[in-house]
């Protein structure tokens, strides 16, 4: 039986929430525990999948990892890390692209690492490879096989470098940081990522010991050392369902107060949710998103790296921006297949048109190789219940949006793909008054 999620829309949201630390960054400070000689204790730590998965990665290596869910504190010691089970890494694998980030802490402690096939959200090209030009870089020996990718670490240890990236890729900046930092000599990575969740990221590892220096131009450099330790840190809070959430509360003509939002870090979404008529209220404790009445409006939209609009932001506002009046245009640059979602946006009765064509203020780099990458939507068109299939993580929360907002009950399948990113997130509906409850296919 497959429990499918059935939403009574055309209700606002109402009520306060909370939300603990980044999806986008406590897997990854998870990661860097390996680095150290003794334990670490992360805080704010959320329940999600994505934890639940490298805790497990963790435990097949070794590392003794013991969470307190209530307080979300999180202990893991890496005293007895050893070579994990294939079968135990071929089972996790597939849930997430985390795994490739064990390469280099693996290569440091036990001289090797395996990676099986990887899984993660279907939104466009996060090719390995990338991470597999990173570790030969260092000196690392790759070797694809029919089961996976087997890496090797040279007799006199893994080297520094100089790393040049095509694009600021988060990912590929979290690799060269974890292996770097034990590497011998200085490493120098062009083209950084600058997110906060990367600057969180480096302060776990300088807090470890590691060497570590940003330069205003996104170039990095880390000054390799011979060892490192445990860590102390709490997580910076996820702004990415901080975002979600106001965009639910400006969709469904809500009033929500999200505990634990910051406003340094969501900067640039809170200037455009002003700029569509939405509102909002900063306190001490978090951020209060709320429809103010009248009606929104319509928007030119470029996603980008930060400091620039985030694009896991994209996808919660084009559904409050079918509710807007006139017609915004939303260009994304960041991932080149992140309008899928919409298709079932429009059979609930939205106008959204989606192009191959650059329709921001300049080309990027989708602009000439055949991608859907741009989008027009035309609002304010009324939302109509639908029977909708999750396709991804925020794809997936922009739907439960659209059911949310929409006239009628809808059924939402494959609802739990939501948990990997968002912790809780029934029990927060339920707190919104949001009236939802699962039935049985």
């Amino acid at each position: 039986m497959t429990s499918i999620l059935q939403v009574e829309g055309g209700h606002p949201l109402t009520g306060t929430i909370t939300v603990r630390g980044a999806k986008n960054f406590v897997p990854k400070a998870m990661v860097a525990s390996l680095l150290g000689d003794t334990p670490s204790e992360l805080r704010n730590v959320p329940l999600i999948r994505d934890v639940d998965v490298v805790s497990d990665l963790l435990r097949a290596h070794g590392v003794e990892v013991s969470f307190d869910q209530a307080h979300g504190t999180m202990v893991m010691d890496p005293s007895n890390v050893t070579r994990a089970q294939r079968s135990d890494i071929d089972a996790l694998g597939g849930a997430s692209r985390i795994p490739i980030l064990f390469c280099g802490p693996l290569l440091h402690q036990l001289g090797e690492a395996f990676i099986p096939e990887l899984g993660g959200c279907n939104i466009g090209g996060r090719p390995i490879d990338f991470h597999l030009e990173i570790l030969r870089s260092f000196g690392a020996t790759v070797e694809k096989r029919a089961d996976g990718v087997h890496i090797t670490r040279p007799a006199e240890g893994l080297q520094g470098t100089v790393i040049d990236l095509r694009f600021p890729s988060v990912g590929a900046t979290e690799q060269t940081l974890l292996t770097a930092v034990r590497a011998e000599g200085l490493t120098t990575l062009r083209g950084a990522a600058v997110e906060p969740e990367i600057m969180d990221l480096i302060n776990v590892l300088q807090k470890m010991g590691a060497i570590i220096s940003v330069d205003t131009d996104r170039t990095i450099r880390i000054e390799g050392v011979s060892s490192l330790r445990g860590y102390t840190h709490t997580a910076l809070p996820d702004r990415i369902e901080a975002a979600s959430w106001g965009a639910a509360a400006l969709a469904t003509h809500g009033d929500i107060y999200v505990l634990g939002a910051h406003q340094p870090d969501m900067t640039t979404f809170l200037n455009t949710f002003r700029k569509v008529g939405g509102a909002f209220d900063i306190d001490a404790e978090g951020i209060r998103f709320y429809h103010p009445g009248g009606t929104l409006n319509s928007i030119a939209l470029e996603t980008a790296v930060h400091p620039g609009f985030m694009t896991d932001w994209q996808q919660p506002l084009v559904v409050a921006l079918t509710q807007a009046t006139g017609l915004s245009i939303v260009h994304e640059t960041v991932y080149e297949n992140r309008f899928g979602f919409t298709k079932a946006l429009r059979k609930m009765g939205a106008h959204i048109q989606v192009y191959k064509e650059c329709l921001g203020s300049t080309p990027c780099r989708f602009g000439q190789r055949n991608f859907m990458h741009s989008a027009v939507i035309s609002g304010p068109t009324p939302l109509h219940s639908a029977d909708i299939t999750v396709p991804d993580l925020r794809g997936g929360f922009s739907h439960l949006i659209a059911a949310l907002a929409a006239e009628g009950t809808s059924r939402v399948s494959g609802i739990d793909v939501i948990s990997r990113g968002y912790e809780h997130f029934i029990t927060k509906l339920r707190q919104l008054d949001a009236r939802v409850n699962y039935v049985e296919n």
